[in-house]
């Protein structure tokens, strides 16, 4: 199976992020958008869940997985590769620094924060940027 899961990596906001002060991404038609699942997952659970888990629960939400069927539709979800959280507009546009512990937890910074400064120096991190929303 592939994986999008990081280890000791800070995932800085994009060069073309748009705000300065970190976002709540709002819902669209009331639902909540797969980047406000993941911000509730992520936020709510500081280094509790990896990538894949983040991702692979958006899909199952989305898809309607049934706890029976969550097993094969994960090793089915991850026998393609999937898009990491340097694509997730949380990073991309709602100004949210992500940050991968030892084990591969992530927990949220907001851009403008003492923490992500801190986490965007730190030399025991490999720091890489969100994917830039426009080319060029």
């Amino acid at each position: 199976m592939k994986t999008t899961n990081y280890y000791d990596t800070f995932i800085e906001t994009a060069e073309d992020c748009p705000v300065t002060i970190a976002e709540v991404p709002p819902q669209k038609g009331g639902e909540k958008t797969a980047a406000g699942t993941a911000f509730d997952m992520i936020k709510n659970h500081p280094y509790r869940y990896t990538s894949d888990e983040v991702l692979f629960r958006i899909y199952a939400l989305k898809n309607g997985t049934s706890k029976e069927d969550a097993e094969a539709e994960k090793e089915k979800f991850f026998s393609k590769g999937q898009a990491c959280f340097r694509a997730s507009p949380l990073g991309k546009r709602y100004g949210w620094g992500i940050h991968y512990d030892g084990e591969g937890k992530m927990a949220l910074y907001a851009v403008e924060s003492d923490e992500y400064k801190r986490l965007s120096k730190d030399k025991n991190v490999k720091i890489i940027k969100a994917m830039r929303s426009k080319r060029g």
